[in-house]
């Protein structure tokens, strides 16, 4: 029998949907990583969320084939070693496209609207018709990283009647959006954008992919907005760029270290907007997540070869 190890932590009406639509599996659900190691040791599949698994650990499951990972981010995983022992991976790209496109449009709205402003003067009863707003019809949005969440993000800026740009690369076509550029003309972009969405993975290719050069080349009422992964901008650069107002300012979900440390200078800027990590949020998270490994777990166990996001270990996505 097939048994599954799960180290991520999945509610009893996902466990019980797990059981119906698989009865012929085993499901082990750990509270944690020493449970999975006592009681799991012949695991054939782990479900996690990636951030448990080192190379020491794996060798304390010597039947593992397959890990599906229930997020997209799998840059933490030993890569090496999965290759060496012929392990499988799956992740769950392409959930994020939903919570990740309303969010980054939620924050462009926010501010392009000022609705900070208005509450602020809300709180100190101070009717203030004086407050400068924008729209973003028109504005050309240049999203670095044109898969799946990129790709939801273009589909609703359309709805805005924003002229909408991505990179990738090679520059190849990509649904929803106007033009795309390949990865060596990330200067041209961004001298063009009013808002900058980063949405890369981390990978040895992306790390500091924004860095004290693109900077300058994006406009100075330019907004920058990460929802990718913090190594993926040189923050040092930024928070320099931002001190000097040579970009117009910056929305951060994602850092190099999370949580964001309360003596970090970025909490001082009033030319930044933070949030802790939540764009990916959404209460349909975890159905959308599971959606995709019960796909995979019945090609798996049907014995076919392709597998829904399958994972280039050579290249880390």
């Amino acid at each position: 029998m097939t048994l599954i190890v799960a180290t991520a932590k999945i509610g009893e009406k996902h466990r019980q949907q797990l059981h119906h639509h698989f009865p012929g599996v085993r499901f082990l659900f750990c509270h944690d990583r020493e449970q999975a190691q006592k009681e799991g040791t012949h695991a054939d599949i782990l479900v996690t969320f990636g951030g448990d698994v080192d190379k020491e650990w794996l060798t304390c499951f010597p039947a593992l084939r397959w890990i599906h990972v229930l997020s997209a981010g799998v840059e933490l995983l030993p890569f090496a070693a999965l290759r060496q022992a012929g392990i499988r991976v799956s992740n769950s790209r392409g959930i994020h496209a939903v919570p990740m496109g309303e969010y980054t449009l939620a924050m462009m709205l926010q501010l392009t609207r000022r609705g900070h402003d208005l509450y602020r003067s809300q709180r100190e009863k101070h009717w203030d018709r004086d407050i400068r707003v924008g729209e973003l019809a028109g504005k050309t949005l240049a999203v670095i990283g044109a898969g799946a969440i990129g790709q939801g993000i273009a589909k609703r800026a359309h709805a805005f009647d924003m002229h909408v740009c991505g990179l990738n690369t090679s520059g190849h076509a990509v649904e929803h959006f106007d033009r795309m550029f390949a990865a060596d003309q990330r200067e041209e972009l961004l001298t063009q954008a009013d808002f900058v969405v980063v949405t890369l993975p981390l990978t040895d290719h992306t790390r500091r992919f924004i860095g004290e050069r693109e900077l300058r080349f994006m406009k100075r009422d330019a907004v920058l907005i990460n929802i990718g992964r913090g190594s993926v901008i040189d923050e040092s650069a930024l928070l320099q760029a931002l001190r000097e107002r040579r970009i117009g300012g910056a929305v951060l979900d994602v850092f190099e270290q999370e949580p964001l440390p309360a003596n970090h200078p970025f909490w001082e800027l009033d030319n930044l907007l933070l949030t802790p990590h939540v764009s990916g949020r959404s209460p349909l998270y975890m159905q959308r997540a599971l959606d995709i490994f019960q796909d995979n777990l019945s090609r798996y166990l049907n014995e076919e070869t392709a597998l829904q996001n399958e994972i280039d270990l050579d290249r880390g996505y």
